[in-house]
């Protein structure tokens, strides 16, 4: 046997040893679809299969997943150079073409699928190195505290990848070693033997190994001991005591300071104290505020304290944990103190039932029209007195007695359409206090207003002798309220007589044009009244002048003066208009 028939051999012994058969259990075969399963790990250079050529091809091209690992000799024989990964690529994908003598293809390309078979290469690994769990003190045995969570990369469902838990150390040792256990596949944190108290030892360390066939892993738990709420607050005393203070105490003075303490763990839910009144204080005068660090508590005047009202509080405090008491622990008696405060007398101002009072009336309401009514009380049952102020144009009246407001002039929406005053009550006798309301008078606007002219219309002219009939545009206006649709007036000549010579027409609501109707002017100034009529209810109607109106007043006169155009003007003096 030649030496090249020896290798070949010895490459096709090493095949059957590492790789098995191929999916028709030979060595060489014909190119065709192909499947091979392949341990990953093995060393490099090994043989999977060896492919025949027909009789046109001359060489073998390898592509797909070839990740630089798989290669194929001219004469077919397919190999790995390099160790396979499962968890890299569990399959590769791969085509193999035969070639001819001038590279073209004459058989292929034709699928070959690479499995990568498992083996126990990956240590398990924990999620996080170090885990925290609590367990309240007096839990039962068998309570969950959590679960640890491992991952193994090798393959899913195989001995490579089943995991195992277990304890292996408990640190400190008391009261026993064993105190927690761990279910071995599926992580599960218990407590194991018996309940646990915190002044006995407030934390456990625990390291904790997974393993699987080949590898294990270590992780470190710390359990924490919680405590419970087992013990309720007490009082330092039952009985804090009398104390008087006058009803105008200032808001947020602190009238006692109470103390309760808590046998629980420092700073916890279980210890801290909050306190609350649950008799004597139904309207909430009082409040409590906690220190949260020493579980002093200061009670404060939150609302007014009132003698008229509530003279004497009798006070019952309730102390007690945010934190629930466990089952078979209840508040009692310990947990509860009395006070008692007395409100003194002081004098007060009267009170107004309210700080604003509003009213509208009419503008034209007739003297001596009530328009308003203000209510005060005195604290101490005393007679009030009311008046004014800041009245300043003496508009109005105020019952001394009753409180009632009256009109007592004419009334002017357009002088002031919302009339602000001061009411005063005093008291009658005692110290004579007093105190203030506002009251707002909103003046309805009535139609009291005839229209007039914008402005003063002054200098208007039509040049002398007029070639054309001319015209002017003029405004009108009122005083009165403008409605949402603006001002509509009406617009006609004051005079018959002067028909045949002007016409006034509308132009818009505001607006109007008065023009002349011929040529036939004399040189003079003239008046021309126009009637100008609003469209309230009732309407109103006023008649304005236009003056200066001025034909043949104003004219230029062009006269030679030493070679020289001089112009001369002449103006009539300026004639004021006319107010209806």
């Amino acid at each position: 046997m030649t030496m090249q028939a020896q290798l070949h051999c010895l490459c096709l012994f090493t095949l059957y040893l590492t790789t098995g058969y191929g999916q028709e259990e030979k060595f060489s075969g014909p190119l065709k679809p192909m499947t091979f399963s392949i341990f990953e790990g093995q060393g490099t250079n090994q043989i999977i299969f060896q492919f025949k050529a027909s009789p046109l091809a001359v060489t073998f091209k390898l592509t797909g997943e070839t990740d630089d690992i798989f290669q194929i000799q001219p004469d077919g024989l397919l190999y790995h150079s390099k160790a396979l990964d499962r968890e890299t690529r569990a399959v590769h994908k791969l085509q193999v073409s035969a070639l001819d003598a001038h590279g073209n293809t004459v058989e292929g390309p034709v699928p070959i699928t690479i499995e990568v078979k498992d083996i126990n290469d990956n240590r398990p690994v924990f999620l996080q190195s170090k885990y925290e769990g609590s367990v309240r003190q007096n839990s039962r045995p068998g309570n969950s505290i959590g679960t640890l969570i491992a991952h193994d990369m090798d393959e899913e469902n195989t001995i490579n990848s089943v995991l195992g838990y277990r304890i292996v150390d408990q640190t400190p040792k008391v009261p026993r070693d064993g105190l927690f256990l761990v279910q071995a596949y599926s992580g599960m944190f218990q407590l194991a033997l018996q309940s646990l108290r915190k002044r006995d030892t407030p934390q456990y360390n625990l390291t904790v190994e997974v393993s699987d066939k080949d590898f294990k892993t270590l992780c470190f738990v710390q359990i924490n001991i919680i405590d419970i709420n087992d013990q309720i607050p007490i009082f330092e005393k039952s009985d804090y005591g009398n104390l008087t203070l006058p009803e105008d105490t200032a808001i947020g003075t602190v009238i006692l300071t109470i103390q309760a303490t808590d046998a629980d763990e420092p700073h916890t839910g279980s210890s801290k104290i909050l306190y609350r009144i649950t008799q004597g204080d139904s309207e909430g005068h009082l409040e409590i505020e906690t220190d949260p660090e020493t579980n002093t508590g200061y009670v404060k005047v939150k609302k007014p304290l009132d003698f008229e009202a509530v003279d004497v509080y009798n006070i019952v405090f309730q102390a007690e944990n945010p934190e629930p008491l466990v089952l078979d622990v209840q508040y009692n008696a310990s947990s509860s103190a009395t006070f008692r405060l007395s409100v003194t007398d002081v004098n007060e101002a009267p009170q107004f039932s309210q700080q604003l009072y509003q009213a509208r009336v009419r503008e034209d309401v007739a003297k001596g029209t009530k328009v308003g009514n203000v209510t005060a009380k005195d604290p101490e049952g005393l007679d009030i007195s009311y008046s004014l102020r800041g009245d300043k144009r003496g508009w109005l009246k105020i019952d001394p007695v009753t409180g009632e407001i009256f009109s007592v002039a004419s009334l002017d929406r357009e002088a002031e359409s919302l009339y602000r005053v001061q009411v005063v009550a005093t008291e009658v006798g005692g110290s004579s206090l007093s105190s203030t309301a506002r009251f707002h008078l909103t003046l309805m606007d009535v139609n009291d207003n005839p229209p007039r002219l914008v402005k003063e219309y002054t200098g208007l002219f039509f040049c002398y002798p007029p070639k054309a009939p001319g015209s002017l545009i003029f405004e009108a206006t009122d005083d009165d309220q403008q409605s949402f649709r603006g001002r509509h007036f009406t617009f006609s000549l004051g005079r018959e007589s002067l028909q045949k010579d002007w016409e006034v027409s509308k132009i818009n609501g505001t607006h109007a044009r008065l023009s002349t109707k011929h040529t036939g002017f004399e040189e003079r100034v003239y008046h021309i009244p126009v009637r100008i009529n609003d469209s309230g209810r009732p309407p109103l109607e006023g008649t304005v002048s236009l003056p200066g109106i001025i034909l043949a007043v104003v004219f230029f006169q062009i006269k030679k003066n030493k070679g020289q155009h001089n112009v001369e003007s002449a103006q009539a003096s300026e004639v004021k208009p006319l107010r209806n």
